[in-house]
């Protein structure tokens, strides 16, 4: 049965949470602070105030109050400060968790197999909506199609984004209802799959062409959205995670926000990108909101999109793919229409990400920031996002403006054997850069792409410094020289994604005055072997000192 009620594990939380309204001592730990240099500093409990900031950090030899309304025994163990997951969509998470996932399928007929049974478990479902297909993972070698797709469903239509929501599948009968044929061009931006030899659409619908069969999806409810939110918002807090950078918020998405917020049931910190600057508008007017709900919400600037993906063969490179050599991808921009974005954007302050994934795309991007920076100067922040294949000799540049690069580490070692099939060598040395990048002096932040990939941080840790996957593959790391350390890729998932989301002193540290944002975990994340790191298990989420995860039980798997 659906119900717009917070799930049960936060109700369970609630009962067991510190009141905001009460001083807290939590002690008996072994924690870890971000320092201003961003290296690691310990202690071994906390002072937590009525506002739920920090008021003391104690180390062993510091005398614990005597007059505190709550006292929390750690147990001995380890405390790290909250995860900031500097870029994932927060709602795609939601809904994503309530349609149909494939992004657990092995093979297109593992996929048909689960896509007819979801059908038949569900009949009342005008439209059968997913994600998750990864064709190069079912070893395909090409794109799936609509005769395949009508295999598993031909009664109704059906709609599958791609793991990296670059790309949709749709069966004939969505392809009927939107009305796409053989006539139909090739949007601005975006490709139509088509049948070899004919101008038939073939069932996939790449980048800016998704659009003409997703934009005829029944509406989403406000309901909808609020039940997403809420599941959401689960997720992320079993993981560890209390702060995100929201890519892509659309105005029903605020909207969703500010319910929850005005319900008092927003209990992650969302720093959110318009999706385009359109959005933007409708939700800042004149410039970026203030904080709302105690640092829980702020609308920081926009999102714009640059160039598709690796996988679908969209990301914009300066030379074509080694697989494809007729294609270089899909700039979805030119150069001007990037520009005028950034400087609308720029002109009332809102900070500018940009998604670029092929070399081309990011040098566009690097040159845009060195046009604009003399106009529009001071603390900008400019951000690239993913910046999975950049030109060894565009590195440098990150550091001209402080570009900061926000890049996802598990894409790494899900992308290693597509990337090496879509690139030559000489373009791998600049692929997943993270150390190059981070050495020129440029910020570096990290987080996940969820629903892309999975939200979990311990994960995304565990291959910054070894470049390698759950399996230990490959022995020694891919381009190993690229890894980044335990302390720097703690601080890129905390102090440093605070910053990149203008929420340094708010958050992201475990300092005075700072909320106290924080996650014990069952093993120390600076020692731990990367396999036992992959295991970590979180006990329990504190959000500005309130505690809404509390779990003696094994971890989830989301």
């Amino acid at each position: 049965m659906i119900r717009l009620a917070l799930p049960a594990l936060l109700l369970a939380a609630f009962c067991s949470a510190a009141p905001a309204g009460a001083d807290t001592l939590v002690d008996n730990v072994q924690g870890v602070t971000i320092d201003a240099d961003g290296d690691i500093d310990t202690f071994t409990g906390l002072v937590i105030d009525n506002d739920g900031r920090i008021k003391k950090v104690l180390d062993r030899r510091d005398k614990r109050p005597r007059e505190v309304d709550f006292h929390v025994d750690g147990k001995g163990r380890f405390v790290i400060p909250g995860i900031v997951d500097s870029h994932l969509h927060v709602m795609g998470i939601g809904l994503a968790a309530l349609t149909l996932d494939l992004s657990d399928t092995a093979s297109l007929a593992e996929a048909q197999a689960k896509i007819a049974d979801y059908a038949a478990a569900n009949p009342g479902k005008r439209w059968i909506v997913g994600r998750g297909w990864n064709q190069e993972k079912w070893g395909l070698g090409r794109f799936p199609t609509a005769a395949e797709l009508d295999a598993a469903v031909a009664d109704r239509p059906v709609w599958l984004e791609r793991v990296d929501g670059h790309a949709g599948w749709a069966n004939s009968a969505a392809m009927r209802l939107a009305n796409v044929d053989e006539a139909t061009p090739d949007p601005a931006g975006g490709r139509i799959v088509r049948i070899a030899g004919t101008r038939r659409p073939a069932g996939v619908f790449v980048d800016a062409a998704s659009e003409l069969v997703a934009s005829k999806l029944p509406a989403l409810r406000p309901e909808d959205r609020d039940l997403a939110l809420q599941k959401a918002q689960d997720i992320l807090l079993r993981h560890g995670i209390t702060a995100v950078a929201d890519m892509g918020t659309t105005i029903e998405d605020w909207q969703t926000y500010r319910r929850a917020g005005d319900g008092g049931w927003l209990k992650i910190r969302i720093m959110a990108y318009a999706a385009g600057t359109g959005a933007m508008e409708l939700i800042g007017g004149p410039g970026p909101t203030p904080w709302l709900y105690d640092d829980k919400l702020r609308l920081n600037g926009v999102k714009i999109y640059l160039d598709g993906a690796l996988g679908s063969r969209g990301a914009w490179l300066k030379r074509p793919y080694a697989d494809d050599p007729d294609n270089n991808g899909l700039p979805l921009l030119t150069g001007s229409q990037l520009r005028n974005l950034m400087s609308r954007a720029a002109l009332d302050r809102f900070q500018v990400a940009v998604h670029a994934i092929g070399d081309a795309a990011n040098a566009e991007v690097l040159a845009a920031i060195e046009e604009l920076s003399s106009t529009y100067p001071g603390d900008r922040r400019w951000r690239i996002e993913h910046g999975q294949i950049v030109d060894p000799a565009d590195i440098p540049q990150f550091a001209r403006h402080g570009v900061i690069a926000s890049m996802q580490p598990v894409h790494q070692t899900s992308d290693r054997q597509m990337a090496e099939r879509r690139l030559d060598p000489p373009r791998l040395q600049g692929a997943y850069a993270w150390k190059s990048i981070a050495e020129t002096g440029a910020p570096l932040v990290f987080g996940s792409d969820a629903p892309v990939e999975s939200p979990d941080p311990f994960a995304g840790l565990a291959a910054a410094f070894t470049r390698r996957d759950a399996q230990g593959r490959p022995f020694g790391g891919w381009y190993p020289a690229e890894a980044v350390s335990r302390e720097r890729a703690l601080a890129a998932f905390t102090s440093a994604g605070a910053h990149a989301g203008f929420a340094e002193g708010r958050f992201g540290r475990l300092i005075e005055g700072e909320r106290a944002d924080f996650v014990i975990i069952d093993r120390d994340p600076l020692l731990s072997t990367p396999e036992e790191l992959r295991g970590t298990r979180v006990i329990e989420t504190w959000v500005g000192g309130e505690r809404f995860v509390q779990s003696e039980s094994p971890r989830h798997a989301d």
